[in-house]
């Protein structure tokens, strides 16, 4: 299942499933650094075996939408996964 868009708020998300902690683990480990790399930080959370991902523009006024940025974003995110 890949990322829906929401229109309130205006948002990008997705859930990930892993198949063990370590795996989840790994994946927020990648995550944080392509977040310090890039300097932007999605809502996360997160249990055992899945991560819960929040992208929201980074204009967040009354007019705020989502941009090709943030659909880029998205799928740096994805290719952490490899």
């Amino acid at each position: 299942m890949g990322w829906k868009e929401r229109r309130r708020p205006v948002c990008l998300e997705r859930r990930y499933e892993f198949e063990s902690y370590n795996a989840t683990r790994d994946f927020l480990d990648r995550l944080g650094l392509h977040s310090e790399a890039t300097q932007r930080f999605p809502d996360i959370s997160f249990g055992r075996t899945y991560v819960n991902i929040t992208l929201r523009p980074e204009d967040d006024g009354d007019s705020a939408q989502i941009a090709d940025a943030d659909h880029s974003f998205a799928a740096e995110i994805d290719a952490l996964l490899d």
